[in-house]
């Protein structure tokens, strides 16, 4: 089973905030794996269940085969500077492992749109990744989906105050392509991650 972590912050002020795309990404990938959240108070987040299929390619016959796979998805409600506590206990509680663990978050060092896999790698300054990565020794491999929101047009804007922001009307038009790229490097990437 693979363990995918949405960062984000709980509450209805932060609801549609650029900081806040790793809980958009996993409530996409609960509504179609027909997951639904519920919260453990022992892990600090909003957890649920679902199974997902990705197309694998059969390489005798070249065909696409598609192949059910559960996954354990995460939402800390720690808020984002203390997302490795969350990420942690959940370890601890349930049946995945950090080599099953994928973290889906905001990335100002992205173009708005961009969406990237990675394989390991240091927070570049993300708080919710800094606490994250602060959970395991030094050099443990964290893949994660990057989700580039881009930085204001407006240089006197404080980074903290733009992705504490919310969605311009045109990026929001953007959402659906945006998670559904997501959503599409997570299949992609198999329980081998």
């Amino acid at each position: 089973m693979r363990f995918i972590v949405g960062l984000g912050n709980p509450g209805n002020q932060y609801e549609k905030t650029r900081h806040n795309i790793g809980f958009l990404v996993l409530d996409e990938m609960a509504r179609r794996g027909g997951g639904e959240f519920r919260s453990k108070k022992s892990v600090e987040g909003d957890i649920t269940e679902v199974e997902m299929t990705q197309r694998v390619a059969d390489a005798g016959s070249g065909l696409s085969l598609v192949e059910p796979e559960r996954m354990l998805l995460l939402k800390p409600m720690t808020y984002m500077n203390a997302s490795g506590r969350a990420v942690r206990s959940t370890l601890s509680k349930y049946p995945v492992k950090v080599e099953e663990l994928i973290v889906v978050y905001d990335d100002a060092d992205l173009a708005f749109g961009d969406v990237r896999f990675k394989q390991g790698g240091g927070s570049a300054g993300h708080r919710g990744m800094v606490s994250l990565l602060g959970q395991f020794p030094k050099g443990t491999n964290i893949a994660r989906i990057r989700v580039g929101i881009g930085r204001s047009p407006h240089p006197d804007v404080p980074l903290d105050q733009f992705v504490l922001g919310r969605w311009t009307k045109d990026e929001e038009a953007q959402l659906p392509i945006m998670i559904d790229k997501a959503i599409s490097l997570i299949l992609e990437q198999g329980s081998d991650v």
